[in-house]
């Protein structure tokens, strides 16, 4: 009779066990084309079709064959990090502070992105500050729910929020709210809708981010990708540093 033999497989040395790739997420729109040159200083530039408008794929290869990217949106980098989804990610402190994630560790500040939360109000509103320590409530517009209560209720204010994604804008034109809390770059969009900047709650720069669990159980990795990130800050601030000599002297 025939014994059947055992499917032998072959015995990887202890230590060598392949592993899946590292995962980044990256947001779409203005933070993905602020922070390519980044990328590519830390060795870690996506696919160009991660870069282009054409692509429907959602994860690209990079640089290096241990780290992908994946392309999603950019309130949603926090999630796919905190979750585990990715290990790492790059999103804006505005993100962070809304989430508040115990899971995600902030370890750079990128210095990209930069912008802030503003609450704005239309220009017909006069804004007294005294009149606000006088109120008990009031109507704000914001895709950020919580930094909005947190901010008005440090000054004992309750925020009833009208929560939108966008067109934040409309709101107070619209009669749905008094004020809008929104993020705010050159303050274009406010002027041209009639509305003005009229208290910063936060100054908004992009991190870059990664996940507790990960940072414990995949440190080397993990390390080198944040290294890598503050070997590409250091060499732009000397190349900063090295043009505005230049020019002074």
């Amino acid at each position: 009779m025939t014994v059947p033999q055992p499917d032998l497989q072959p015995v990887r040395p202890l230590g060598t066990e392949e592993r899946a790739p590292m995962v980044l997420a990256l947001p779409k729109g203005r933070i993905l084309k602020a922070v390519t040159p980044l990328l590519k200083q830390a060795g870690l530039a996506p696919s160009d079709d991660c870069l282009g408008d054409n692509s429907r794929k959602l994860r690209f290869p990079t640089q290096d064959p241990c780290v992908d990217v994946v392309r999603v949106r950019s309130f949603d980098v926090a999630t796919f990090v905190a979750s585990g989804g990715a290990q790492v990610g790059i999103c804006g402190a505005d993100v962070l502070m809304e989430f508040d994630y115990p899971e995600i560790y902030a370890p750079l500040d990128l210095g990209i992105g930069a912008c802030r939360i503003s609450i704005a109000q239309p220009n017909t509103l006069p804004h007294d500050p005294a009149e606000w320590a006088r109120w008990s409530e009031v109507r704000a517009a914001t895709k950020y729910p919580a930094v909005t209560r947190r901010y008005f209720a440090a000054r004992g204010i309750n925020a009833n929020i009208v929560h939108l994604h966008g067109a934040m804008e409309l709101a107070p034109m619209l009669g749905l709210s008094r004020l809008i809390v929104d993020l705010v770059d050159t303050g274009s969009t406010l002027r041209a809708n009639g509305l003005r900047e009229v208290e910063t709650i936060a100054h908004v720069t992009s991190r870059l981010i990664v996940n507790r669990t990960a940072l414990k159980t995949r440190p080397e990795e993990i390390s080198a990708i944040i290294n890598s990130f503050r070997t590409a800050l250091e060499a732009n601030a000397r190349q900063t540093e090295k043009a505005e000599a230049e020019q002074s002297s």
